[in-house]
């Protein structure tokens, strides 16, 4: 099992590393903007609804290696106090309790809100039409992506759980 949790961690660990530049794309387009504001007295009518789309598709595909990597809120002032197994508990626990219904939320409307933006080919109100169907798959990904980080975090902590048992 701890194999299978290795290997959804080099997968995240992987996809995060892929996303993470994005933030150097958004930024210079943003520079660009700004320069063609004051350089030419006129901004691009495309790099608002870019740069608001591509950090939002940075901010999502993020959330599994930002898990990974415990960036997450934790309440975990009392945790930090118990023993492992414990700890193994009631990660367990705060997963099936709130992570699980958020998946399946994130999942079920995530894909009504594609479904309905791809079925009408729903676009971006500025100046230039920029296809918004795309960015709302991410979600998704996204859901995907966290959901097989999180049976990561769940195989470790049966795995300290079933540790603790034996010895």
């Amino acid at each position: 099992m701890n194999t299978i949790a290795r290997a959804i961690d080099v997968l995240n660990e992987w996809f995060g590393r892929l996303i993470a530049p994005l933030l150097a794309v958004i930024t210079l387009i943003v520079i660009y903007d700004i320069a063609a504001r004051f350089l030419i007295g006129r901004p691009s009518d495309w790099a608002f609804d870019v740069t608001k789309m591509l950090f939002g598709v940075h901010f999502m595909l993020m959330a599994a290696f930002g898990l990974r990597h415990h960036a997450h809120v934790e309440v975990d002032v009392l945790k930090r106090l118990l023993s492992r197994h414990k700890q193994a508990a009631l990660d367990l626990l705060g997963y099936l309790i709130f992570f699980a219904p958020f998946i399946w939320m994130l999942f079920t409307f995530g894909w009504a809100f594609f479904e309905r933006s791809f079925s009408r080919g729903e676009t971006t109100n500025g100046m230039v039409a920029i296809p918004v169907y795309p960015l709302k798959g991410v979600i998704i990904v996204a859901a995907a992506l966290l959901l097989l980080q999180s049976l990561a975090v769940v195989i470790r902590a049966f795995g300290e759980l079933s540790k603790e048992n034996v010895a």
